[in-house]
């Protein structure tokens, strides 16, 4: 077993992180109809947060994982395809079937043999889920974006190709890449999901501040390349 410090909460107590193969599931039953109970807000954060695990699996750099790679990218543009349904009252059988298995199938280690991953949005975001209070995929929604802008250039070959084969964009790589970003945020945005910390009242230079003290503390490094610091 693994214990991961994630962070302190307000007062002051640490909130530990396991996990274990020991509690891993060896068969789940995927049931749709245990989802019709759930608010829309938790039907857009579940979306969300699948596509993100997809995302930092998939969006890194070539390392010749030509089937990881479209198996990746069918499940996020099966995401892409069924989310509006996957949110409609009352509930839709078949998109709600659709995303329990995206979401499975997003995170059972499957996707991600003998490929870099890059965990830096999901670090960030239990930082911040402390700090605020926020659902996990709220904030997961707000960091995306941003860090593949900032970290374009390492992943513009993954992004072109996320651009063209998800959204069906053309032309040169890095105009690709920047619109491939645009493109997934708007998706967000379409399902009601914001992706900055204004639209829920957080002051983005003080939460920068408080994950940058925590990082430095705990001598974080974060990234597919290990190049992204406090």
């Amino acid at each position: 077993m693994r214990l991961i410090r994630r962070s302190t909460t307000r007062c002051g107590r640490w909130i530990v992180g396991w996990r274990s193969d020991a509690v891993f599931p060896q068969i789940s039953i995927l049931d749709p109809t245990t989802t019709y109970s759930l608010p829309r807000k938790q039907i857009r954060n579940g979306i969300v947060d699948a596509y993100v695990h997809m995302m930092e699996q998939y969006l890194t750099y070539p390392a010749g994982g030509v089937l990881q790679d479209r198996q990746a990218e069918a499940i996020l543009m099966m995401l892409q395809e069924i989310a509006a349904d996957a949110l409609k009252s009352p509930p839709d059988y078949d998109a709600r079937s659709s995303l329990m298995w995206a979401a499975s199938n997003a995170l059972n280690k499957l996707i991600n043999k003998g490929v870099p991953e890059d965990w830096a949005t999901h670090t960030i975001g239990h930082e911040l889920t402390v700090f605020y209070g926020l659902a996990h995929a709220e904030i997961l929604a707000v960091i995306l974006p941003h860090l593949f802008r900032a970290n374009k250039t390492q992943k513009l070959e993954k992004l072109a190709k996320y651009g063209r084969r998800g959204w069906g964009l053309t032309g040169a790589e890095k105009g690709v890449a920047d619109e491939a970003i645009e493109k997934m945020s708007d998706f967000f945005h379409c399902i009601g999901m914001p992706t900055s910390l204004a639209s829920y009242d957080v002051d983005l230079d003080e939460a920068a501040k408080k994950v940058r003290a925590r990082f430095e503390d705990r001598g974080v490094v974060l990234g597919e390349h290990h190049d992204i610091l406090p």
